[in-house]
C-alpha cells in the first residue's frame, strides 16, 4: 500500500540507484537471488503476453466494430496514421543522429547475459500457449469476427479477459517491476557494464524529450491547417492538459481536463465528449515515439543490424497494439513488449533496458499523448460538419463507449 502510494516513478528511481549501489558491494552469491528472481519474472512475462494480446486486442477491435458508426472509424484511422507518423518520425531522426551519437556494439556484453551477466541458480520454464504473432492473428480474426455476430455473448466474455489481464498487469506485473529492474541493474553493476549503460541513455532521455515537443509542433501545424485555426495558440490552450499528465501519467486521469481545453480551443462539445475519451485509449503516438527510439538505441548499441522493412513492419504493428494499451504506467512498454522480442529478437535484459528508460520519463508520453488528442478534435470537429452534433459520446466503466442525447448531458462546469 506503501509503495503504490509513492507511485511507479519514484520507485524505478529508487530501484535504478539501490541496484547500481549494491551491484558495487555485495558479493556475487547475493545478486545471483534477484537474477533469479528476473529469470522466473522474465519467463512468466514470455507466457502472459500473447495473452495480454489477446486480452486487450480482440475486445478493442470487437468494440470499434460495434460503435458510433462512420466517425468512430474516421477517429481510429486519424489516431493510427498519427501514430504511425510518430513513430516513423522518430525511427527517420533516430537513424539520422543515433550513428553519430552511439558507438555500436558498446555494451554487446549487457545484453548477452550467457558472456557477462551472472547466472540464476535455477530456471523455470514456463512456455506460452502460443506464439506473439499467433495471439495478433487470433486477436484480429476473433476482434473482426466478434463485430459481425449478432448477440454479444462472446463480446462480454472477452471483456471480462480483458478485466483479468488488466488487472494481472496492475497488480501482479507492474508492482514487480521495480524489483525487476534493481535485478537488472545489480546484475549489470556487477558485470562492469552500469555506467555506460546510465550515462548513454541518459543522454537518449534528451533526444526523445525533444522529439516529443516537435511531434505536438508537427500534430498542431497539420490540425491548425485543416481546421483554420492558430497552431501555436490551440496548442497554448490544450498546455494545462499537457501538466496535468506530467502528474497523473494518466491519459484516462486527465480526460476531464483535456476535455475542457479541447473546447476551450472552440471544439464543440459532442465533438469533444466523443474523440477525446476515445483518443484517450487508442492514440498514443508519444507513447510510440519513445518505444521505437529506445528499441532503436538497444539495437544500436548491441551491434544489431537494423533491418528498414523489418522495423517500419514493427512500427506498423506497433501502433495497432498501442490501441489496446492498458491505462496504467508503463503499460504501452508491456503491451509492446511481444513485437520487441519475436519481431526485433530482443533479449530478456535489453526489454528490461527498455522498461527502464521507457518508465523514466512515462509521464512525457503521456503528457503528448492528450495533448495530441487535442490536435485530432480539432481535425474530427473540421470534416464532421453538424454530424456529430446531436450525440454524445462517453466512456462507460467498462471501457466500452455509450452514446447519450444532448439534452442529457449535464451543463459545463
Amino acid at each position: 500500500m506503501v509503495l503504490r502510494k509513492i507511485g511507479l516513478l519514484p520507485q524505478i528511481g529508487a530501484a535504478i540507484v539501490l541496484g547500481i549501489l549494491l551491484g558495487l558491494v555485495v558479493p556475487d552469491w547475493f545478486v545471483r537471488i534477484f537474477v533469479t528472481f528476473n529469470g522466473l519474472f522474465g519467463n512468466f512475462l514470455s507466457f502472459i503476453i500473447p495473452l495480454i494480446i489477446v486480452g486487450l486486442i480482440t475486445p478493442a477491435i470487437s468494440e470499434l466494430g460495434k460503435g458510433a458508426g462512420k466517425w468512430l472509424g474516421i477517429t481510429a484511422g486519424i489516431a493510427y496514421g498519427s501514430t504511425v507518423l510518430a513513430g516513423l518520425m522518430s525511427f527517420a531522426v533516430s537513424m539520422a543522429i543515433f550513428p553519430r551519437m552511439l558507438q555500436p556494439g558498446s555494451f554487446d556484453e549487457v545484453t548477452n547475459p550467457e558472456e557477462a551477466l551472472l547466472a540464476p541458480y535455477f530456471v523455470v520454464e514456463m512456455p506460452p500457449v502460443f506464439g506473439v504473432m499467433t495471439a495478433l492473428l487470433v486477436s484480429f480474426v476473433v476482434g473482426i469476427g466478434l463485430t459481425l455476430l449478432p448477440t454479444d455473448t462472446m463480446h462480454r466474455g472477452f471483456v471480462e479477459l480483458r478485466s483479468i489481464i488488466e488487472k494481472v498487469i496492475a497488480g501482479i506485473i507492474i508492482p514487480l517491476l521495480p524489483l525487476y529492474i534493481l535485478g537488472i541493474f545489480m546484475n549489470m553493476t556487477a558485470a562492469g557494464q552500469v555506467w555506460e549503460v546510465v550515462t548513454t541513455f541518459a543522454g537518449m532521455i534528451v533526444l526523445v524529450f525533444a522529439l516529443t515537443v516537435v511531434l505536438l509542433l508537427v500534430q498542431y501545424a497539420v490540425a491548425g491547417a485543416i481546421a483554420g485555426k492558430n497552431p501555436l495558440r490551440s496548442l497554448r490552450t490544450m498546455l494545462p492538459a499537457y501538466a496535468t499528465a506530467l502528474g497523473t501519467s494518466s491519459s484516462a486521469a486527465t480526460i476531464p481536463v483535456t476535455l475542457r481545453q479541447a473546447m476551450e480551443m472552440g471544439v464543440r462539445r459532442p465533438v469533444a465528449s466523443f474523440v477525446i475519451p476515445l483518443c484517450a485509449t487508442i492514440h498514443l503516438a508519444g507513447s510510440t515515439t519513445k518505444i521505437v527510439a529506445f528499441s532503436l538505441a538497444v539495437m544500436f548499441l548491441s551491434g544489431t543490424p537494423v533491418n528498414v522493412a523489418v522495423f517500419i513492419g514493427f512500427i506498423l504493428m506497433l501502433g495497432i497494439t498501442m490501441v489496446a494499451a492498458p491505462g496504467v504506467p508503463g503499460g504501452a512498454i508491456m503491451t509492446a513488449a511481444g513485437l520487441l522480442t519475436s519481431m526485433l529478437g530482443f533479449t530478456e535484459p535489453q526489454v528490461g533496458l527498455m522498461i527502464a528508460t521507457y518508465i523514466a520519463i512515462d509521464s512525457f508520453g503521456t503528457a503528448t499523448n492528450v495533448t495530441g488528442d487535442g490536435a485530432i478534435a480539432m481535425v474530427v470537429d473540421k470534416l464532421s460538419g453538424d454530424e456529430l452534433h446531436h450525440d454524445h459520446f462517453v466512456e462507460s466503466a467498462d471501457g466500452q463507449l455509450v452514446n447519450v442525447p444532448e439534452e442529457e448531458v449535464a451543463p459545463r462546469a
